[in-house]
C-alpha cells in the first residue's frame, strides 16, 4: 500500500513540475519573434529598447489601418517595422529629382487604355530584387527598363545596379546617397553595362570595378504627362520614380 502511495506522490510531483515550468516560461514577444525571422541584432539593451518601442508603434498604425473599413490596400510588418518614416526615407528612398520635374502638373484629358498590359507576364520583367540598405532605388529603375529592352530585342537580361552605383559619379549620381533614372542612361549610353554576376550587387557603394559594358542604348526619352506615359506603357517597359515615403508598411492591394 504504501508502495502504490509513493508511486501516486511521485506522479502528482512530477505533474506539478511539468505545470509549473508551463505557466513560468515567458512568451516570447512580438518583437523578439520579428528579430529571429529578420535575423536582426542590436549593439546595445538600449538600442534594443527603442527600437522595440518603435516597432510597437508601428505596428498599432498597421492594426489601426487595417480595421478601417474605407481601406482599399493592406498594411503589414515587414523588415522596415523597426524604422521611423525619417530613417526609413533617408536609407531607401534616393531619388533625386530634377528641379524642373519637381512641379509638374498634368491637366491634359487622360485617357484609358483599353486593355490591361502586364509585362511581367510576358516574360519581359526579371525575378525581384532588394536594394538593401543603400538609397539605390534610382539604378534598380534603370535596369529595369533596360530588362525590358534586352527581352524586346530577344532575350531577357538581368544587369548590374553596383555598376551604376560604382561607376555613374561623372554622370551626377551619388551611389546609396541617391540618384536620376535619366543620368544612369546617359552613362549606359556612353559605356553600356554589364551582366548582374558579372559585376554582383552587394548594397554599398565601392570604387568603379568595371566601366564599360555590350549593352548600349542610343537615347531615351524623357515622359511629362500621363498620355504619354500610358502609349509609352503600351508599347515597353519604362523606367519610373514614385513617391513611396509611404509604402514602409505596404503589403498587398491598391
Amino acid at each position: 500500500m504504501e508502495g502504490k502511495q509513493l508511486a501516486v506522490l511521485i506522479a502528482l510531483l512530477g505533474a506539478a513540475v511539468v505545470l509549473f515550468s508551463s505557466h513560468s516560461a515567458t512568451p516570447v514577444s512580438e518583437f523578439e519573434s520579428w528579430k529571429a525571422t529578420h535575423g536582426v541584432t542590436f549593439d546595445s539593451q538600449f538600442e534594443n529598447a527603442y527600437r522595440e518601442r518603435i516597432f510597437l508603434e508601428n505596428v498599432a498604425k498597421i492594426n489601426a489601418h487595417n480595421a478601417r473599413n474605407d481601406q482599399t490596400y493592406e498594411m503589414g510588418v515587414n523588415q522596415f517595422t523597426h524604422l521611423t518614416q525619417e530613417e526609413f526615407e533617408q536609407t531607401y528612398l534616393g531619388l533625386e529629382v530634377p528641379e524642373e520635374f519637381q512641379n509638374i502638373v498634368s491637366n491634359e484629358d487622360f485617357k484609358m487604355p483599353n486593355e490591361d498590359i502586364d509585362w511581367v507576364s510576358k516574360g519581359f520583367v526579371t525575378g525581384v530584387k532588394n536594394q538593401g540598405q543603400c538609397g539605390s532605388c534610382w539604378a534598380f529603375s534603370t535596369t529595369g527598363g533596360l530588362e525590358g529592352l534586352s527581352k524586346s530585342k530577344g532575350q531577357l537580361e538581368s544587369f548590374s545596379e553596383s555598376q551604376l552605383v560604382d561607376c555613374s559619379s561623372s554622370y551626377g549620381n551619388h551611389g546609396c546617397n541617391g540618384g536620376l533614372m535619366t543620368s544612369a542612361l546617359k552613362f549606359v549610353k556612353d559605356h553600356g553595362i554589364v551582366h548582374e554576376d558579372e559585376y554582383p550587387y552587394v548594397a554599398r557603394q565601392n570604387d568603379c570595378k568595371i566601366k564599360e559594358g555590350p549593352f548600349k542604348i542610343e537615347g531615351m526619352t524623357e515622359i511629362r504627362n500621363l498620355n504619354a506615359l500610358a502609349s509609352g506603357i503600351s508599347s515597353r517597359v519604362v523606367s519610373v520614380a514614385v513617391d513611396a515615403s509611404n509604402w514602409s508598411a505596404y503589403r498587398s492591394g491598391v
